[in-house]
């Protein structure tokens, strides 16, 4: 049994945290809102009430937060996690998406507070996370990786080694950003089709098993066509747009313009003024329909 720290308790956070548990480790965990903790401590989790807390005597501590603020907030400062007495050599595991600068910065605090930092942002839905299938797309080296293993293993089907720290969260900027794109398309076709007179339910169950057919195409268009974007809300359009603005200055970081990315960071900004940030990502198509001319 491992003395583990889990920062973060979310929709994901959650999912990933009692998985370990279910695996035997000892777990402390902390979230800003502790309520949404409480399903985790009925499992025999402690809840502590600060990550300086959580991580006391921690030899393993995950992180998994909504953006680069809530990051800092749970590393630094007087009760942050790295003001805390952990194991020394703790390994120290962020899975959160944030951006590429902030994961550099953060790894060399860690490094200097005496913890091996892993560079470990991760795919899937809640359900993924709940039942340890997710995909760990991982930047560090080697022997932190070998170390992490058997706990990654515990929370994942698959885990994708991308390269030195940074490399993991590089692939998965690229690939949210892309993910942005396609939504973003997706309601444009959508809108197109019922312009069109065509049955966009119909329409959603072509365009998942077709060409321009993805993941993300199929889940998003279906929850387009029947208007579902505030019932079971899985990911909201505060997180989209964050995911995609990391994503765009990361291509700026490698010198390079994208357009493409620009005019879909534009549409969810679009949902953001409208003041529909906790709708899911789907409602991109209301903004959309809004800005477009009469017929």
């Amino acid at each position: 049994m491992t003395t583990i720290a889990f920062l973060g308790t979310g929709l994901m956070g959650s999912g990933m945290a009692a998985c370990l548990l279910r695996a035997g480790h000892e777990l402390r965990v902390y979230n800003r809102t502790a309520d949404k903790a409480a399903g985790l401590v009925a499992q025999g989790a402690v809840l502590a009430h600060s990550p300086a807390e959580a991580v006391r005597g921690a030899e393993v501590i995950f992180s998994m937060v909504g953006d680069d603020a809530a990051s800092r907030a749970i590393w630094n400062g007087p009760s942050g996690a790295l003001a805390g007495k952990f194991q020394p050599g703790a390994l120290a595991i962020e899975c959160s998406t944030l951006s590429h600068d902030w994961v550099l910065e953060l790894a060399g605090s860690v490094a200097k507070a005496g913890l091996a930092y892993l560079d470990c942002p991760v795919t899937g839905l809640p359900d993924a996370a709940a039942n340890g299938n997710l995909t760990l797309f991982l930047g560090g080296d080697k022997e932190t990786i070998d170390r992490a293993l058997p706990f990654l293993e515990v929370i994942s089907t698959d885990q994708i080694h991308f390269g030195p720290l940074g490399a993991g969260t590089a692939y998965k900027l690229i690939v949210n950003l892309m993910g942005s794109i396609q939504i973003a398309a997706a309601a444009e076709g959508l809108v197109t089709a019922e312009r069109a007179g065509l049955d966009l339910e119909l329409v959603a169950q072509a365009l998942a098993c077709g060409g321009c057919g993805s993941p993300q195409v199929a889940r998003n268009a279906a929850l387009m066509a029947r208007g579902e974007h505030d019932k079971d809300v899985v990911f909201s359009t505060r997180w989209r747009q964050k995911d995609t603005d990391y994503g765009l200055r990361f291509a700026a970081k490698m010198g390079l313009d994208q357009p493409l990315g620009a005019q879909a960071l534009a549409a969810f900004n679009a949902v953001l003024d409208d003041g529909h940030a906790a709708s899911a990502e789907t409602r991109v198509i209301e903004s959309l329909r809004k800005s477009l001319p009469k017929k």
